[in-house]
């Protein structure tokens, strides 16, 4: 990984219009490279892209999607480009979001299926989508991994609708490590991953996640136990402890953090 390249593209991304020309210019450069620095520098700029507010911005993004490759690029490239532009969110991208799906053909579950349909529906409509439990378990998945980078605030009721759809699913969610497991996993990493989510949540909402927390720590997959130990670590109770204890994986790096999660809940008063 070239730091230098990134750390460039770091500077770059505190400015406005002048800073997107220079990283709209760089972007081919880097994408011609075809090696593990090229993508590393690409994958920064797309970022930066994303969090600069210019419709230049938006259009670099837009011209980098239509650039891609069916067949050969991947999606560490499309994943980190759908996450961008949601920060854009504007409507004008649905066109080149839906031709760019029917081009690259992409089979694997993906966040660019997941921000068309952010995209399509207003917040109200997904909040009813996501409750459905006749929409596939994928396709909400997807349109977690897009939320992951950035959920505003009248998205907030959707994402109470994804915590219910959890609660509905939580026995396959625990017994089997497949595609309820896996969304689960995906709700826990989004709400861990943005500090601002759970203060922003009503307490019965927040008492639901706890519960949710609490039964996935006995889930077959581990990534899905050790992401319910964590939020456990913030929102749990010193009564928390015991079931801490008793599903704490074998694993030693995994059980150092249900060690640490319990320690956390002992100390509350």
């Amino acid at each position: 990984m070239r730091s230098y390249g990134r750390w460039r593209v770091g500077a770059w991304a505190m400015g406005g219009a002048a800073s997107a020309r220079r990283l709209e210019q760089q972007l081919p450069i880097e994408e011609s490279r075809r090696d593990h620095d090229g993508a590393s520098v690409v994958e920064a700029i797309t970022q930066a892209l994303g969090r600069i507010k210019e419709a230049g911005s938006r259009a670099t993004l837009v011209r980098r999607l239509q650039r891609l490759v069916p067949g050969r690029d991947t999606l560490s490239e499309v994943n980190p480009l759908a996450r961008a532009l949601w920060r854009h969110r504007h409507p004008d991208l649905l066109p080149s979001i839906r031709e760019a799906l029917e081009q690259l053909d992409l089979s694997e579950l993906n966040s660019l299926r997941g921000l068309r349909l952010l995209l399509e529906k207003s917040p109200e409509e997904l909040r009813t989508w996501a409750q459905d439990m006749s929409v596939p378990v994928k396709d909400k998945t997807e349109v977690l991994t897009v939320l992951e980078e950035e959920v505003p605030d009248a998205w907030m009721p959707t994402l109470c609708a994804f915590i219910s759809t959890a609660e509905a699913m939580v026995d396959d969610a625990v017994s089997q490590d497949g595609e309820a497991a896996y969304f689960c996993e995906r709700l826990l990493l989004l709400v861990l991953g943005q500090e601002r989510l759970l203060p922003m949540v009503a307490p019965e909402v927040r008492s639901g996640l706890r519960m949710l927390a609490r039964r996935l720590l006995a889930a077959t997959s581990l990534n899905c136990a050790t992401r319910a130990a964590s939020l456990l670590a913030l929102i749990g109770q010193p009564e928390d402890v015991a079931l801490l204890e008793r599903h704490r994986p074998a694993e030693p790096i995994l059980a150092r953090l249900f060690d640490e999660a319990a320690q956390v809940l002992r100390r509350i008063q």
